[in-house]
């Protein structure tokens, strides 16, 4: 079964059969990744300007008379 896998990898890899290349399968993963990454940082970056928009309303944060 190993066997087989291999040789159809390389079948796709040679583009003699239809299929995702291992080159393609590598920049999936990568770019899948990198989306999640960039999503987490943006998440942060949402929740640090609705914290700091929250500390600069009239009546929180600082008192100034």
């Amino acid at each position: 079964m190993t066997l087989f896998k291999w040789m159809r990898r390389a079948d796709i890899d040679e583009g003699t059969k239809p299929g995702t290349t291992s080159q393609e399968s590598a920049e999936l993963r990568e770019a899948r990744r990198r989306i999640k990454l960039l999503e987490q940082e943006n998440e942060v970056l949402r929740r640090a300007a609705a914290y700091l928009s929250q500390a600069h309303l009239p009546g929180k944060g600082s008192t100034r008379s």
